[in-house]
């Protein structure tokens, strides 16, 4: 198995984190979390409850992609927007594989509740799903239901991406 550059995708609490830490040793790569290379200004306000503007996002979204230049980099990015995601490519350097993390509403308010100390609170998640634009077909992307067992999850994204999508 080969990986080039994968964003695991979607909205905050829908587990980008647990997955890519799971796909990462199946691929021989690095887990990065997108969160990390917010501006102190995005967390701050998210930290408020205010849901970042595209204007916040611009600069923090080439950072997501200039991380991805390297391949062998799986990156976790709620990545909402298709404009978001082409953002990402334009700067990643080269194709970028986005791995859709869909699950319902209610499923995921279930695990942002019980997610301690993470700065992005429970009310922005509306916010989050008024934003998604899911990915279309004519993008590099799939898309795949949280609501299953881990390792079932972890097998489905695994197939989808040895077969090229």
């Amino acid at each position: 198995m080969r990986v080039g550059r994968i964003v695991v995708m979607g909205v905050a609490g829908c587990g980008k984190f647990s997955v890519g830490m799971a796909l990462a040793p199946v691929f021989g790569a690095r887990y990065a979390d997108g969160d990390d290379l917010h501006p102190a200004e995005n967390i701050a306000k998210m930290c408020r409850g205010e849901p970042l503007t595209d204007a916040d996002r611009w600069p923090w979204l080439a950072r997501v992609g200039a991380a991805l230049a390297a391949t062998g980099v799986i990156m976790g990015c709620s990545a909402l927007k298709r404009a978001y995601r082409e953002r990402i490519v334009q700067h990643a350097g080269g194709p970028v594989c986005f791995v859709h993390l869909s699950g319902s509403k209610a499923l995921i308010a279930a695990r942002m509740a019980a997610r301690p100390g993470h700065f992005m609170p429970l009310a922005l998640l509306d916010s989050q799903f008024a934003t998604l634009e899911p990915p279309e077909p004519d993008e590099n992307a799939f898309s795949v239901d949280i609501d299953q067992p881990m390792a079932v999850l972890i097998s489905e994204i695994v197939a989808k991406l040895d077969a090229g999508l």
